[in-house]
């Protein structure tokens, strides 16, 4: 058996510019990072003693008796693309909830891809892994995603990321004394909207919307210019980050109409007025996460305004997908 463990993330700052349709004209960047919360993947031969060849196991359970007809379309496109085509038992289990824009679906891909790597006698680094999960998401399933929930996922750590416009990226890791990452991350508040969704829905409609908000992804792009600077910058108030954060919700309201709701809005004004700085959904929108950047002096208030919505403690992952058991090397 081979079980594979894969962060999901927070994207902070230039979501939007990582999609394709954009990037390959005017190039995209990103900043944020993997988070301590994590989707396990395992994968193992199945003895050819059963009724059916494959059984997968994640919200529902299928038994099968070829790859084709596998509903789940990640594992049937790995698994068709790397040509495994024994019986195998695949499980599923997430520390949070799926569609809820922490990049799950991607972390899902890329645990696959490296627990099937695996199987086969391959390890693939981290941009290798990144890239294979890129190239299955986009060619193989043919999803309206960008890139750069793979590379967190594969990667770890708190970075930027640039995408250039050949179609490469570039990570570059966020480094800063312990105390004011310390500071950072205590001031980032994670709270569950109360509903998720399919983000290839609103994604697919951002990216036929990408030329007639130009100026928005560029002011978003230029945001994690900014965003470095704050965090790299040891003399750079870091509660300016709360203040960017909120001026870059704006913009990301305006990509698509289905970015928010009333409820997320309501959800977005209560936080403001405990004493958040600013605040934005993750992921493409429309459910699922809402972090906010507040002191520390605000907390509680924000905690007392929003309650009724989870609150989820996050610290930074600096290892990316790993391979926590591989019983074929035993």
């Amino acid at each position: 058996m081979i079980i594979s463990k894969t962060p999901f993330r927070v994207s902070l700052f230039g979501g939007g510019t990582d999609y394709p349709a954009w990037f390959n004209v005017h190039g995209g960047a990103v900043i944020g990072f993997a988070i301590d919360k994590y989707c396990y993947v395992s994968i193992r031969a199945l003895p050819p003693f059963f009724e059916h060849l494959s059984r997968i196991v994640y919200s529902r359970i299928e038994t099968v008796n070829s790859v084709a007809e596998i509903v789940h379309p990640a594992v049937r496109g790995i698994l068709s693309d790397y040509g495994i085509h024994e019986g195998v038992e695949i499980h599923h289990d997430g520390d949070l909830p799926a569609w809820s824009g922490i990049g799950s679906s991607s972390s899902f891909s890329v645990g696959m891809i490296n627990a099937v790597a695996r199987m086969r006698g391959r390890h693939l680094d981290r941009r290798t892994l990144a890239s294979e999960a890129i190239r299955i998401e986009q060619q193989v399933l043919g999803e309206p995603v960008g890139c750069q929930d793979q590379i967190w996922a594969s990667h770890g750590g708190m970075n930027r990321i640039d995408f250039h416009t050949d179609g490469g990226f570039t990570v570059s890791p966020i480094r800063m004394p312990e105390n004011r990452r310390n500071t950072l991350m205590g001031n980032l508040m994670m709270f569950f909207s109360g509903r998720t969704r399919r983000s290839d829905i609103v994604a697919q409609d951002i990216v036929a919307r990408i030329d007639d908000h130009r100026q928005d992804l560029a002011a978003m792009r230029e945001m994690v210019d900014e965003a470095e600077r704050i965090v790299r910058h040891p003399d750079r108030d870091l509660d300016d980050l709360g203040h960017l954060l909120r001026a870059s919700w704006t913009h990301k309201q305006l990509l698509s109409p289905m970015v928010s709701t009333p409820e997320i809005a309501a959800l977005h004004d209560r936080g403001i007025e405990a004493g958040a700085l600013g605040g934005k959904l993750l992921g493409a929108g429309g459910g699922g996460f809402f972090v906010f950047y507040v002191p520390k002096s605000s907390q509680q208030d924000v905690r007392a305004a929003l309650a009724g919505h989870t609150e989820i403690a996050i610290d930074v992952d600096e290892e990316g997908s790993t391979i926590v058991l591989n019983t074929e090397d035993e």
